[in-house]
């Protein structure tokens, strides 16, 4: 895997990460104040640091162990069970 193609899959598993952590601990408004920029079913504390954080962790360790079985050519598709086969 060149550098480019680690970074693409390191970004497309940080957003992925990021839209599956952000539900995690939030709790809605029950009772929002439209005046003070609130709106009911608004999240009261969205914590969005921790999530970015773990976001990145979680990214992180994802993208190794894609890497390593990239690598290690257990998964190719110029050789072994996943690739065509030859005329």
């Amino acid at each position: 895997m060149s550098w480019f193609s680690g970074v693409v899959v390191y970004l497309l598993l940080w957003w992925i990460v990021l839209f599956a952590v952000l539900p995690f601990g939030v709790q809605p408004e029950a009772h929002g104040d439209p005046a003070a920029g609130g709106w009911r079913g608004a999240p009261r504390r969205p914590l969005l640091f921790r999530k970015l954080v773990a976001t990145t962790l979680v990214a992180a360790l994802l993208w190794i162990v894609i890497h390593a079985v990239i690598e290690s050519g257990w998964l190719s598709l110029r050789s072994g069970w996943l690739a065509m086969p030859e005329r």
